[in-house]
């Protein structure tokens, strides 16, 4: 029987507090490289501080962050991005006066020190997300969907092992949220490893190889899509009846 891989991102009982509010409650997980893991739970489970403590954002009262065998607690998000580990954010907020291509150099120019070779990453990840034809358009001037894109080229640019998504499919309609669930795929068949917040269940069904549920900051459950969708905590205190009524 062949040894399962080192774990590439671990968790270890991590806590965030805000005064006396706790946002993340001893969370423990393991990610190996390869993992597309699915993160779900209500508003204010502590989804996205989760992220933003795992990627260097916040500092975690208690508990330890061990990437890729270098333990990054309490590390700075630019010293965390450089060990290959970074996030997209929920809200894109794109260089606006900016061209595509220029937004996404600005993520390469953190890896490579030469502007020709920043611009070339540039291109390769402008082509990866579907904004080839784009690529010298503002980024202001972006629908919606354009702009998530844009916002995982820019993560992409900083050549991740770890790729944290915060809800790239939220607010898109159906024929954007299969484009973008087809990029997913193709960024985690690049060899990306994946950790992904998403509201839309029908679609992290048919991403996630494993689901992490949170609630009020804890893990209450973990397993692979079917088993979160018949776990009776997780339906009572997040999917509902309606959901299982829908999906048997």
């Amino acid at each position: 029987m062949s040894t399962p891989a080192p774990a590439l991102l671990t968790l270890d009982r991590v806590t965030k507090r805000f005064g006396g509010l706790t946002a993340v409650r001893e969370v423990s997980l393991e990610v190996r490289a390869g993992d597309l893991l699915g993160i779900i739970g209500p508003n204010g489970a502590g989804k996205t501080t989760l992220f933003n403590v795992i990627a260097g954002y916040f500092r975690p009262e208690e508990g330890r962050i061990v990437f890729d065998g270098t333990d990054v607690t309490g590390r700075a998000a630019h010293e965390v991005s450089r060990l290959g580990l970074t996030r997209t954010f929920q809200i894109v907020k794109p260089f606006g006066n900016l061209s595509v291509r220029d937004n996404v150099m600005i993520g390469a120019l953190t890896r490579r020190a030469s502007t020709r070779l920043a611009r070339a990453d540039a291109d390769r990840m402008i082509e990866l997300c579907g904004l080839g034809p784009h690529a010298t358009a503002r980024a202001r001037a972006l629908p919606l969907a354009l702009r998530k894109r844009l916002e995982v080229a820019r993560a992409l640019a900083t050549q991740p092992r770890l790729l944290l998504l915060d809800e790239v499919m939220a607010g898109l309609n159906p024929t954007e949220l299969a484009g973008i669930i087809d990029l997913v795929r193709r960024v985690h068949a690049e060899g990306v490893t994946l950790i992904v917040i998403e509201h839309i269940m029908a679609a992290m069904m048919r991403l996630a190889q494993r689901i992490v549920m949170l609630h009020h900051g804890e893990k209450i459950a973990e397993g692979t899509p079917r088993e979160i969708t018949s776990d009776r905590r997780v339906i009572d205190a997040y999917l509902g009846e309606e959901f299982v009524l829908a999906d048997a």
